[in-house]
């Protein structure tokens, strides 16, 4: 990560629209009805039923799923005491941060009032208004008395993040490290340099989970927390140590087996770490300069497990793996609280997810082959997209064991499932894909099994249930490649198509290729020569039906791949032209787009092909085509070029299939929108209806129109290219497609792969 100056910094907050969150509606508004039912009068009818039952609220208004961050600005991140105001960019950062993670919307509340009472008073008043409360940057010991009594007087989820998000979060750190270490915290001595609000309540955690207060040492800017030290607030004498033979961190340190850190910048030295327990544990949390860095703790004890609060080193003690599922979890059960037990939940959740696989897309994020559980990973990353499910349910679970939920949640499964959705993880379509594709697994070969991602795609299809693999390639590099990823390839069958021992294979699929384009100029040598290349000899084994799904593309060019599939599979009877079609899953619903990797610059025989196929390839997808046929101009209105051929395949379209929703040429803006196509063109075929297939006049408009709504909209979903047209299940990637983009093409082709099957033994 590059280093952050503060032009950058100021240009990130001013530019566009000043400030990082906006207010969005929810709601239709473009009517008269609309606004009717959204303020006067109809909104007295919810506001009558809240009246009768305040539950309700949680029903007709934003309140579940709304959260307060709330600040005096009194403790700014390191800045100190700045002002409420001041503190504004951090609040708006935190909201931000509760919506990208959780889904949660804030509204960020900065009170100028210092007086702990009257602060009180202030967020119990406007309360009402929210379904938790999130305090954040407020200076101790006020903090304290301000999070106890709230907590008591309100009946909604309040929680001081610099407390006990930091708390939750070492605490996974913790109860990991000390099983790397083997080592039982009851037994462990730690050493707490720092006596602030994080400081007390990350070590009042460390008791709850087992640690031993004789055991643990503090420190202040003073020195040892002491039982004969007079100048204690109520949370330091708490932890005051019996011992009076200890007064500074070298002293203190010695022996110790974990130090927590979160005071200020290179406080602790090499020799104090050196002085510490076998396979220490240095939690260096202070911010942006640790309490010793990450290279000095290592070369002072290589035997060290290190987490520091940056993301540049490994184990970052991050709030955001917290705060955000804490409250998700909260919500969704309409808690009146956020109490031990859920915190507790959260800690474990967090840690035991540490110890599982790590998802491709974190391993993407920085740059790795694969996280494994140890040393330099005991904490998940930020990115992780499990978080939001496993935190978010073990705190909802721990809130109704605990009895502070409102709200029974009776169906996990559903939950999970709703919670990806939100955040994007999953949609529907996708995740009926996969249940599809699992009932009935086929044989899919992975045509490049050497290529990182194609090899982790066969694996996690595998372990996904939805096919079984066939890797083609040098099984020796690929073995050695698995290893290197610490990828388990049991079960998945590798073939070496130019070992000896294909020989025979080759030669009967020269046979059949041969003889199947004799007249095309085909020799049984010319075809024996070409079946040492991956795709001809991937593809004749789904010929043969010696499998039954083949997938390519990552690193062989399209036109010769599209050469290769007409030579050996060919195109569908009826048929003159094949293509392809990418999925669009967005908020506003799913679209189809064609076709946007075959056909450069089609004909009006090729657009008529292409809308077809499209067509049948919605209806596949189990919904009801409505297509528009994309151009610059509308109805007839350029009657030249690209427009003319657009709309003499319309024409021929609507003639052979008079029932069939499509309509063109035309713009895009009207294909989208209703009202203003149906007011200027009522007489089209889509009259009242949304599009949802969009047909490109060439290429280069699909292809772009895709790839620019995908870069412009990272909320989009994209699968694809799905193949159109062809004889036999093959399906193509691309050099850019992630592993998570070739399963989901996997699952495609194994649903066709079944299709297939259906539609030959008819």
């Amino acid at each position: 990560m590059g280093k952050i100056t503060k032009e950058a910094a100021l240009l990130y907050h001013s530019q566009g629209k000043p400030g990082k969150i906006e207010v969005v509606p929810t709601k239709p508004y473009s009517t008269q009805t609309d606004l009717s039912l959204a303020y006067s009068p109809g909104v007295a009818e919810p506001c009558l039923e809240i009246e009768k039952n305040p539950l309700d609220a949680y029903k007709y208004t934003a309140k579940g799923n709304l959260v307060a961050v709330i600040s005096n600005g009194t403790a700014v991140l390191g800045l100190g005491d700045i002002g409420a105001l001041s503190g504004k960019p951090v609040m708006e950062g935190k909201g931000l941060l509760f919506k990208i993670y959780a889904g949660i919307d804030v509204f960020d509340i900065e009170l100028d009032e210092k007086d702990p009472e009257k602060f009180i008073q202030a967020v119990k008043a406007i309360a009402p208004t929210f379904g938790g409360i999130n305090l954040e940057d407020i200076k101790a010991p006020e903090c304290f008395e301000i999070e106890r009594r709230l907590k008591e007087e309100l009946d909604i989820p309040v929680m001081h993040d610099d407390q006990h998000g930091t708390a939750i979060i070492s605490s996974a750190g913790l109860v990991n490290a000390l099983q790397v270490a083997g080592k039982k915290i009851e037994e462990v001595k730690i050493v707490v340099n720092g006596a602030g609000a994080s400081a007390v309540s990350c070590t009042k955690l460390y008791v709850s989970l087992g640690a031993r207060l004789e055991n643990i040492v503090m420190l202040d800017s003073k020195g040892v927390i002491n039982k004969i030290r007079t100048d204690l607030n109520e949370q330091k004498r708490y932890f005051a140590t019996d011992r009076t033979d200890i007064h500074t961190l070298a002293e203190a340190i010695k022996g110790a087996d974990v130090f927590l850190g979160l005071s200020k910048g290179n406080v602790l030295s090499q020799d104090m770490v050196r002085s510490m327990a076998p396979m220490p544990i240095v939690f260096a949390l202070a911010n942006p300069t640790p309490e010793i860095s990450y290279e000095e703790a290592m070369e002072a004890r290589p035997d060290v497990l290190m987490a520091t609060g940056r993301s540049d080193y490994p184990n970052q003690i991050n709030n955001v793996i917290g705060f955000p599922y804490i409250f998700r979890g909260a919500l969704d059960t309409h808690a009146k609280a956020i109490n031990e037990e859920m915190k507790i939940a959260a800690v474990h959740a967090i840690a035991n997810l540490a110890k599982q696989p790590v998802p491709d897309v974190v391993n993407e994020a920085y740059h790795v082959n694969n996280f494994t559980f140890g040393p330099e990973y005991f904490i998940p990353k930020p990115v992780d997209p499990r978080l939001i499910t496993e935190v978010s349910c073990a705190v909802a679970k721990a809130a109704m064991e605990s009895g502070v939920a409102r709200n029974e949640i009776t169906d996990w499964d559903a939950y999970k499932i709703q919670l990806r959705e939100l955040m994007g993880y999953e949609s529907k379509m996708t995740r009926q894909l996969f249940d599809t594709a699992r009932c009935n697994p086929q044989r899919v070969v992975f045509a490049e099994g050497i290529h990182p991602n194609m090899l982790k795609a066969a694996v996690e299809a595998k372990s996904e249930g939805i096919c079984h693999p066939i890797l083609l390639g040098n099984e020796e590099r690929i073995e050695k490649l698995a290893k290197e990823m610490e990828l388990c390839l049991e079960g998945i069958e590798i073939v070496n198509m130019r070992h000896d021992r294909e020989t025979e294979r080759r030669e009967r699929y020269a046979h059949i290729l041969a003889e199947k384009r004799a007249r095309e100029g085909f020799s049984f040598e010319e075809a024996n020569d070409k079946l040492f290349e991956r795709n001809y000899f991937g593809m004749m084994m789904v010929e043969t039906g010696e499998a039954d799904a083949f997938i390519t593309g990552l690193y062989t060019k399209y036109s010769n791949t599209i050469k290769v599939a007409k030579e050996v599979i060919g195109i569908q009877p009826g048929y003159k032209h094949f293509g392809t079609m990418h999925i669009l899953n967005t908020k506003k619903g799913t679209y189809f787009l064609a076709d946007t990797l075959i056909n450069r610059h089609p004909d009006t025989t090729t657009l008529t092909d292409i809308a077809q196929l499209a067509e049948k390839t919605v209806r596949f997808f189990n919904h009801t085509p409505v297509m528009a046929m994309i151009s610059y101009s509308n109805f007839g209105s350029d009657q030249s070029g690209s427009p003319m051929k657009v709309h003499q395949a319309v024409a021929t379209i609507q003639e052979q299939n008079p029932d069939l929703a499509i309509d063109g040429e035309m713009q895009v803006n009207f294909a989208f929108n209703r009202e203003l196509r149906d007011a200027k063109y009522p007489f089209t075929r889509l009259n009242g209806k949304d599009v949802n297939t969009l047909i490109f006049p060439n290429l280069s408009s699909a292809n772009a129109s895709y790839k620019l709504l995908q870069a412009m909209n990272h909320d989009i979903q994209l699968i694809g290219p799905i193949q159109m047209g062809l004889n036999k299940p093959i399906h193509f990637t691309d050099s850019e497609s992630s592993v998570r983009d070739i399963v989901n093409i996997t699952a495609v082709a194994v649903i066709d792969a079944i299709v297939d099957k259906k539609r030959r033994n008819k």
